[in-house]
């Protein structure tokens, strides 16, 4: 008897399509590959997160970090080694023409380049030594990442763009951009999510800024395994067989690795091995041509209630985000996501997706045969509640979103990295130089963040579990009471919420208003979320208002506590930079210890280099913890 092929979802079938009429090449990172191939590997993902075993039912952990305690480094290290600074990108991977023995030790190893390319090119133009890994090419994907300008300039200001540079990376600029909710109203603001940034200029900029300073990009080379020594960290390293090079050595050496390499991450995978994700953002989109409304953006908003217990997909509430596009004049990005926990009873993927199709009709009001669609978008990002993530081992430390910094409502991704760049850049310089490598002294890079905590039961708010029966206008009818009342105090206190920051008096005031304008939907909500979940927060906004009142005392302290960071020097004007040893003793031989160096730390003065990184965390954590560091 034949057996008949099972009938394609209108998912694939859309996939399909694209594919067909898609030649461009696929990058890595979030958003990266969109094949349906890639499409699988997610929904494997998420099956696996669905039904995966939690605690001691897990099993043992994955070895993927180990630790030996034996040193890594040579008593005796051999004479300089230069990496080739100005040579081309071929030249200037992992071939180099270098052996073995004269590989040097970094004082940075970034794995994971599509973000982490960032945080490398910020280190190595201070002058450290860095390198980054990278499992595919080092290049953007196609589609635009969505940011505000003034989240742009915070790479201005770090020295990484120039203000024409920046021009020439952005693709598109549109305003206004509007909020709302069906059945509850709407409201417009400008200048959020409204720039469209071209990940593959942006990034290949942020190479070639990397190389210039002497760092190095290994990219398409896997990395295999960590060992975690007391005098440094060392990388397996497995060379992609299509690549036309080879790995110098099967590993690299440094005193710090800096893991971007986001959810998917194998050392986050260790480090929450048994632990399921508190909650899920999904989300799914295209890339579509032929939208002849096309001028204005949504940075959220809903076009239905809560899913009815009658749908297939149901007890969720999809939210939708909206972009022109850089490609076109008609080209538009749609985004539906939805907030959930890890239940295994939770949709698939493509369930989710193929619910897209039929509600992006009615949304953008468009026909679908009426668009012509060049990229499918999806993801997932998990989150937990024990975020920032802890360092679980010496040397190890994560960043963007494999370190969770990123609020639980957002998709993580480069507009979370920049917010935080030029604080992780200060942090990891002022580690290096006082030689705070340790566990306990990464850990304070990424301490209590009471207003990222508080953004949980924004979370549950608007989310729906199994069992639950909220009224179906619930969601909206909160969330247009909250916007309303932030469109009537103004852009300090709407503009920090939609770009993820929480801010202790613009909650209050928030929350007033929506009291006065909304009484009736206050117990309904409370309803919703649940007691625990109200303790919870109210403990975490009482953990804001002391980090507010904190900042309002320790900030005039703050330009007195020195860095013991050495100031930045240019590639080749000796010292640490990054083109000669990663530290240079008077002899002449390299050390993978601060406290050994060559080059020693700047003068702190009745603190030792160790303290006064210690103090300079603690009024980090005061001032990101409130908020303070948002500007308008």
């Amino acid at each position: 008897m034949a057996i008949v092929p099972a009938e394609k979802s209108l998912t694939h079938e859309m996939f399909d399509a694209i594919d067909r009429a898609n030649t461009s090449q696929q990058a890595s990172g979030a958003g990266g590959a969109t094949t349906w191939e890639a499409f699988q590997r997610v929904e494997e993902n998420w099956s696996r997160i669905r039904t995966m075993k939690e605690g001691a039912a897990a099993g043992p952990a994955p070895q993927f970090v180990k630790q030996d305690p034996s040193p890594a480094l040579p008593a005796a290290p051999p004479a300089r080694a230069r990496s080739p600074r100005g040579s081309q990108a071929g030249a200037s991977g992992p071939a180099g023409g270098h052996s073995a023995s004269e590989q040097p030790v970094y004082d940075v190893i970034v794995a994971g380049g599509t973000l982490g390319v960032f945080v490398a090119a910020s280190l190595a133009t201070r002058g450290w030594r860095v390198a980054v890994v990278e499992r595919g090419a080092l290049r953007g994907r196609a589609q635009e990442w969505n940011i505000s300008r003034k989240e742009m300039m915070e790479l201005v200001e770090l020295g990484l763009l120039t203000r024409e540079e920046l021009e020439g990376v952005i693709a598109m600029e549109f305003n206004p951009v509007r909020v709302g909710f069906h059945g509850a109203g709407e409201v417009w603001t400008r200048d959020v999510l409204n720039c469209g940034v071209s990940p593959d200029a942006l990034i290949t900029l942020m190479r070639a800024k990397l190389e210039a300073a002497g760092g190095r990009v290994y990219e398409r080379v896997d990395l295999a395994g960590v060992t975690v020594h007391p005098d440094a960290v060392v990388l397996s390293l497995r060379s992609d067989p299509t690549a036309t090079h080879l790995v110098y050595g099967s590993t690299i050496k440094g005193r710090l690795l800096v893991d971007c390499m986001g959810h998917a991450s194998p050392i986050v995978r260790q480090a929450r091995w048994g632990r399921k994700p508190d909650g899920v953002c999904m989300v799914v989109g295209t890339l579509g041509s032929g939208y002849t409304t096309n001028s204005t953006a949504d940075v959220i908003a809903t076009a239905t209630h809560l899913q009815p217990d009658s749908a297939r997909v149901n007890k969720m509430q999809f939210f939708w985000e909206a972009f022109p596009a850089g490609s076109g004049p008609t080209d538009r990005t749609t985004y539906m996501f939805a907030y959930m926990d890890a239940a295994p009873w939770r949709p698939s993927l493509e369930a989710v997706f193929d619910e897209y199709w039929p509600l992006l009709e009615g949304y953008q009001a468009v026909r679908l045969r009426d668009i012509s669609f060049k990229r499918a978008l999806f993801g997932l990002f998990p989150t937990y509640r024990d975020s920032p993530l802890r360092p679980g081992w010496d040397r190890v430390l994560q960043v963007g979103d494999a370190s969770g910094i990123q609020s639980p409502l957002s998709f993580g991704g480069f507009g979370a990295l920049t917010r935080h760049l030029g604080r992780l850049t200060r942090a990891l310089a002022e580690a290096l130089a006082a030689d705070a490598l340790d566990a306990q002294a990464l850990g304070a890079v990424h301490a209590y963040n009471p207003g990222l905590s508080s953004a949980w039961m924004l979370q549950k708010a608007m989310s729906v579990r199994q069992g639950d029966r909220p009224p179906p206008d619930l969601i909206n009818r909160m969330l247009g009471g909250n916007f309303k009342a932030m469109q009537g105090l103004g852009d300090p206190v709407m503009k920090p919420f939609l770009q993820d920051v929480i801010q202790f008096g613009p909650l209050l005031r928030t929350m007033g208003a929506q009291m006065l304008h909304d009484p009736a939907s206050v117990p309904q909500l409370l309803a919703h979320v649940g007691p625990a979940a109200l303790a919870d927060w109210v403990l975490h906004v009482g953990g804001l208002g002391a980090a507010t009142a904190l900042h309002a005392v320790t900030r005039p302290l703050r330009p007195l506590v020195p860095s013991p960071a050495p100031k930045a020097q240019a590639p080749g004007a000796g010292g640490h930079h990054a083109g000669g040893s990663a530290h240079q003793g008077k002899s002449g031989s390299s050390s993978a210890s601060g406290s050994r160096a060559g080059v020693s730390a700047a003068p702190t003065g009745p603190l030792t280099a160790r303290q006064a990184y210690f103090v300079n965390r603690l009024l980090d954590a005061i001032e990101f913890g409130a908020g303070a560091d948002y500007k308008l």
